[in-house]
């Protein structure tokens, strides 16, 4: 049966599969979201170990999954990779070296007699949760703003922008998309720590947290408006029945309207956070974290659809339109994503392992008990 997929089906579905990918990466950013907001809801060592002990315990997935999204699009739509990584390498090595941090810092805080102390590797955690993030938002926002890269006869990328991808960062779409990035991840983290710790006997400590939660998303509305009138308005880049790459006015509104799917993604997604946020900054719930999660998610791919779908370019050029890569010019051989397809098989049972490893991690709420143990973070 997955044999006899044409090309085109397999390039769409293996988008699909990286979008799904990406987004749950979005929604694991809670991780991110909680580090930043360590030094704002916990007053002394005890809240702040508690809070650091249950980030701890996901912290990994995070990180795997982003790996996982690097590994299929570099499997799946090669000339990506090469295009991104071979050009905007400077924006990537920085993400990556947050990541790192992040690794080290729960590794060593708790060591005796650390180099750094405490302190920096916090510093270290709060670095990742804002400048990495805020850097992956503005990567992905040049699936809709481009980038400065053309492409010769052999593929080989010319990067013409000396910051090599940091400039991603100046364009206010972009870094309005990467802040909106950051301040979800603190939502989610609040609406995480809610759910995961156990606050019997610090009723303070629990206000703090989900105060947080309706804080951060108000502050994330004036660039979630700014992100959706500029996929609204601006001028996007299409490809047309010539194969030519044009500037199209309305682009992504376009592909919105013609695809109402991705369309009901998007508002559904947007309710479902909003319903999170609700539940756990204005009622008692501990189930916001679910809501906000899925919602996340649903954005997440309504997202990656509108960049990819619809005869549009996902990686755009603003140094030469017709160097752009599509689902379709970007992807691997028919040979490849099919083995890739055979391989993908085992992705629900990949699922539902982590949601049984997830429920075992979960089966008792962080409490006070977890600071004694000698693995603590």
């Amino acid at each position: 049966m997955i044999g006899k997929l044409d090309i085109t089906t397999l390039q769409q579905l293996w988008w699909i599969l990286c979008s799904v990918v990406g987004s749950l990466f979005l929604f694991l950013t809670f991780v991110q979201g909680g580090q930043t907001l360590l030094w704002q809801v916990a007053k002394d060592d005890r809240e702040k170990s508690m809070i650091i002990n249950s980030l701890g315990r996901k912290w990994e997935l995070t990180f795997t999954t982003l790996v996982l999204f690097g590994g299929a699009l570099f499997a799946a739509f090669p000339k990506f990779y090469a295009t991104s990584f071979g050009g905007a390498y400077w924006v990537w090595m920085l993400i990556l070296f947050t990541f790192i941090v992040q690794a080290v810092s729960y590794e060593y805080r708790k060591k005796p007699n650390n180099l750094l102390g405490e302190k920096t590797y916090e510093l270290f955690l709060f670095l990742n949760g804002s400048v990495g993030i805020l850097l992956i938002g503005a990567a992905v926002g040049t699936y809709f703003t481009g980038s400065n890269f053309t492409l010769n006869a052999y593929n080989q990328v010319t990067w013409t922008n000396p910051l090599r991808g940091l400039e991603a960062a100046f364009s206010l779409f972009n870094l309005s998309l990467g802040l909106f990035l950051v301040f979800n991840a603190r939502v989610l983290g609040a609406m995480y720590l809610v759910n995961n710790i156990d606050f019997k006997g610090l009723p303070q400590f629990e206000a703090r947290v989900r105060k947080s939660c309706l804080s951060s998303f108000l502050l994330s509305l004036p660039f979630l408006l700014y992100v959706v009138v500029g996929l609204v308005f601006f001028d996007g880049f299409g490809v047309g029945k010539d194969g030519a790459v044009a500037m199209v006015a309305g682009k992504y509104l376009g592909n919105l309207l013609a695809m109402p799917l991705v369309l009901v993604l998007l508002l559904a997604g947007l309710f479902l956070v909003i319903l999170g946020v609700t539940r756990t900054g204005l009622a008692k719930s501990t189930t916001g974290i679910w809501f906000g999660g899925l919602g996340t998610v649903l954005v997440g791919l309504a997202v990656f659809f509108t960049a990819g779908f619809n005869d549009t370019p996902f990686y755009p050029s603003k140094a030469d339109l017709q160097s752009s890569l599509t689902i379709y010019n970007a992807s691997s051989s028919h040979y490849t994503l099919t083995a890739m397809t055979y391989v993908a098989l085992a992705i629900p049972f990949v699922l539902a392992y982590i949601a049984y490893v997830w429920r075992l991690m979960d089966a008792r709420k962080i409490d006070e008990r977890d600071l004694a143990d000698k693995k603590a973070y």
